[in-house]
């Protein structure tokens, strides 16, 4: 079993080192580990080949497995984020704002590592790659607990990155992994306090609730993805139906893709046909309430379980809607605050929408698909918060500090 006392030990120690390294080092240990991603590219290739091998004996959906899959194309992204990520401004000792009170003392926020991090993923190796770069570049060192269905690759490529980092003569304990999948080292890690400052869970609705209902570590809640495509009465149908089959269909397995879609009634007649065609490409299944089903030619009636399910999937929840407002009080009833979508050419909706919506990533007239660190010009994403204390959406370098106040005084003591 994985001793995950010494771990953190090791995490503490180099958390310190990492703190005194200036920026110009740190990017050069991130383009080290970049370029010894791209030199192992066969190496990781094999370990995900065996990944896969597993995921299609255990019965895993495709979708699932697409998670799961590694390509050349795909590890090069991967390297291509790590060097973004180096080329981003580098957050750790920025004085925010500094002024004098009236004592006559200089009083300045400054920005500061978190610590120690430990992060919770499921499936998708290039979580591993992302949250070393980024949590490296905040300068925290990581504990990373990968699922067992991508063990093999996740192993692998933390051992890529930790040759890079001893390869340049820094500690590659600033980035470790629990090689050991069991839960009951998952709940371990959850309670590890004295070592990790804090936890993020990035995975499913289970792993989430598991964490946020064990964890004795502060955590911050990453979110499952119930994400809603509304479209409005002043809809361009044409665009509607865009963006929803993108939403939908481009990558259905991840957070940000869409689960369920709202119509307007004034405009159901005329779009669920043609939204219809459109998803039956795709073999879409369409869960639908009564009047959208009395429009549709193949559907099956929705469930109240369906309103509230991230699915993952070719699967798609559609509901007609009397009115915007009743189209917000669903949302906001079943959504689980991460990304939703208003497709209409009108301002005054469109405004509503977005103020009354509560989500983290709110759009007027785009695919929430765009919910991503990348896109976003993050560099990468440490996983997408969705609760409103420290950090919400796509957390990037600076939602990885926290900050601290730098006092200057001459002399002052206070009466």
């Amino acid at each position: 079993m994985t001793d995950l006392i010494t771990l953190g030990q090791q995490a503490k120690t180099a958390a310190y080192q990492l703190g005194l390294l200036d920026t110009k080092r740190k990017n050069e240990l991130l383009l080290a580990m970049a370029k010894q991603l791209e030199k192992s590219i066969p190496l990781i290739l094999e370990a995900n080949k065996n990944d896969l091998a597993a995921a299609e004996e255990n019965g895993i959906s495709e979708t699932m497995q697409d998670r799961l899959r590694l390509t050349e194309e795909r590890i090069f992204a991967m390297a291509d984020g790590i060097r973004q990520v180096a080329g981003l401004n580098d957050p750790i000792g920025e004085v925010e704002k500094m002024w004098k009170n009236e004592d006559g003392l200089m009083i300045g926020k400054q920005r500061v590592p978190l610590g120690v991090i430990g992060i919770i993923y499921e499936s998708r190796p290039n979580v591993t790659t992302d949250a070393a770069s980024l949590c490296f570049k905040s300068g925290n060192a990581v504990i990373l607990r990968g699922g067992k269905e991508a063990f093999q690759s996740n192993q692998v490529l933390v051992s890529i990155l930790q040759q890079a980092l001893s390869d340049s003569d820094f500690s590659p304990y600033a980035i470790q992994f629990v090689d050991d999948t069991s839960r009951e080292t998952a709940k371990k890690l959850m309670t590890l306090n004295g070592y990790l400052d804090v936890l993020i869970p990035r995975g499913g609705a289970n792993l989430i609730k598991t964490v946020l209902e064990t964890a004795t570590v502060p955590v911050i809640e990453t979110g499952t993805g119930n994400c809603h495509i509304y479209i409005d009465k002043d809809a361009q149908l044409k665009m509607a139906t865009d963006i929803t089959v993108n939403a939908k269909c481009q990558r259905p397995s991840v957070c940000n893709s869409a689960e369920t879609l709202l119509i307007h009634k004034d405009v159901a007649q005329d779009f669920l046909p043609v939204i219809e065609e459109a998803l039956s490409e795709y073999n879409v299944e369409l869960r639908a309430d009564e009047r959208a089903q009395a429009i549709l030619k193949q559907s099956i009636p929705a469930t109240e379980a369906d309103w509230g399910t991230e699915f993952l999937d070719f699967i798609l929840a559609v509901k007609v809607v009397n009115s915007l407002d009743e189209a917000i009080a669903h949302i906001n009833k079943y959504n689980t605050k991460h990304s939703e979508s208003i497709i209409s050419d009108n301002y005054f909706a469109t405004q509503q929408f977005l103020q009354q919506v509560d989500a983290a990533a709110v759009y007027a007239n785009a695919s929430t698909r765009f919910t991503d660190g990348f896109v976003f010009g993050f560099g990468a994403e440490i996983g997408i918060s969705t609760q409103k204390l420290h950090a919400r959406g796509p957390m990037g370098l600076d939602e990885l500090t926290s900050t601290k106040y730098i006092v200057y005084g001459d002399g002052q003591y206070r009466a």
